[in-house]
């Protein structure tokens, strides 16, 4: 189902909207927010210098830092008086990022989750559990006001409290979940354990998952755990973009749908800044149009992707954003080497004997860089056969060699012995500032 005409417009007319709403961003944000005023001064440009969508190239950026520097509303554009609802980020350290939603964000940023749910396969009909955790983070309130308004009924479970999901899941029929993607795994693993058949014994049939990416290999693991009837796609967003609506994938599965007419995304290359060209992967940067109280202009992500422009099977035209292939910022350097955990995760997936669920721990040692990757057996059994756990050991060495470029540390451990996570996974812990 396809909830707005906006998704089907021909590219001139996408791009039409586009240019009229930039300008219309543009000297809103110019006239209301003196931070960013001072940086278009500082870069010469002014709102009557954007004429067609190849000048926003002319803007400055926004950082994750400005946030910081104007903690907790100084980037806002109106008075306080007119925001009705707070949200900030689920960071760890520091100030939390601070968001604000005038009662039309509120309206632009739920009609756009209700977009990428359709995208997903949802429909009025759907009983919607939704595992995020509630509070301040987006991403559970942002899904269950865009389910609410197709229709569907909406059980706001929140995280944790596994034993109440699984009674939830089966008393109430659920039919669609709301969840990390890694939190699905563990409750569709212990799910299995208590001998229930998610595929014969639940109704569940759709999984909306985001808070953190999904590889493909991935996405076959959910199969295994949860069945071949579920559908399961990502959507991406973050607090400081409008939280979940940004992006999400179709059912076609073949990258995840930007909301262009309320979104411009730009790939640039994260060391130069340049602007790269249609299908090149670089960082995604990414400007607002039409946000009343935290209207953002080329706001740099992080995240590493590329732009397609070929409309796709599903009927839409809006340009698609393939996976999250890791973080500008979360690259891991290991002895020269560029790493992204996503490749990892890839290598680990493709392995029978081994479970979705890994750690990497990163240390130097004697001035070098020593990367250990810790990963669960599936039948603890192995643990008994030195013979048969050294040739895993070995198999999985190899792999992670070849698609890596460089010899890792590996160990291998008892089933369900690493820790689950409910909301982000925290996959990677980097102690090389701790160590020569």
């Amino acid at each position: 189902m396809i909830w707005a005409k906006e998704e089907t417009l021909p590219r001139d007319e996408i791009e039409a909207i586009q240019l009229r709403k930039l300008g219309e961003t543009v000297r809103y944000i110019y006239g209301r927010v003196k931070p960013y005023r001072d940086k278009m001064d500082a870069a010469g440009v002014k709102p009557e210098d954007i004429h067609t969508l190849d000048d926003l190239k002319k803007l400055p950026f926004t950082y994750k830092a400005d946030f910081k520097d104007h903690y907790p509303d100084g980037l806002f554009a109106v008075d306080k008086k007119e925001i009705v609802r707070y949200h900030a980020s689920s960071g760890t350290t520091g100030k939390p990022t601070v968001v604000g939603y005038t009662r039309n964000d509120l309206d632009m940023w739920l009609n756009n989750v209700a977009r990428l749910a359709c995208m997903g396969g949802a429909t009025a009909d759907d009983v919607a559990q939704i595992s995020f955790g509630y509070g301040t983070f987006t991403g559970a309130l942002g899904l269950h006001g865009g389910l609410e308004k197709i229709g569907a009924s909406v059980i706001p479970m929140s995280s944790g409290n596994t034993n109440k999901q699984i009674m939830f899941l089966q008393d109430m029929e659920v039919t669609l979940l709301v969840a990390t993607p890694s939190y699905a795994l563990h409750l569709g693993e212990e799910i299995r354990r208590r001998g229930i058949d998610p595929s014969k014994d639940l109704k569940l049939h759709i999984g909306l998952f985001g808070g953190e990416g999904m590889t493909e290999p991935m996405r076959d693991e959910m199969h295994k755990v949860w069945g071949d009837q579920f559908v399961c796609t990502q959507n991406y967003g973050m607090s400081e973009l409008c939280g979940p609506g940004v992006a999400g994938e179709c059912t076609e599965l073949c990258g995840m749908h930007v909301n262009e007419d309320w979104f411009i995304p730009e790939i640039i290359d994260p060391k130069t800044e340049e602007v790269l060209p249609p299908g090149e992967r670089g960082e995604l940067v990414v400007t607002c149009l039409g946000k009343e109280a935290l209207p953002l202009v080329r706001y740099r992500t992080g995240d590493m992707t590329r732009l397609m422009y070929e409309p796709c099977k599903c009927g839409r035209t809006t340009c698609r954003m393939e996976n999250i292939s890791g973080r500008a910022d979360d690259m891991l350097v290991i002895r020269g080497v560029n790493v992204f955990p996503t490749q990892i995760e890839e290598v680990l997936l493709k392995i029978d004997e081994i479970g979705p669920h890994y750690e990497i721990l990163v240390e130097r040692k004697n001035r070098l860089d020593v990367m250990t990757i810790t990963v669960e057996l599936i039948d603890d059994r192995l643990l008994d056969s030195y013979a048969q756990l050294g040739k895993l050991e070995e198999r999985i060495k190899t792999a992670l060699k070849s698609q890596l470029g460089l010899a890792t540390q590996l160990r291998l451990v008892a089933p369900n012995s690493l820790q689950r996570f409910e909301g982000k996974a925290k996959r990677v812990t980097d102690l090389r500032k701790d160590g020569l």
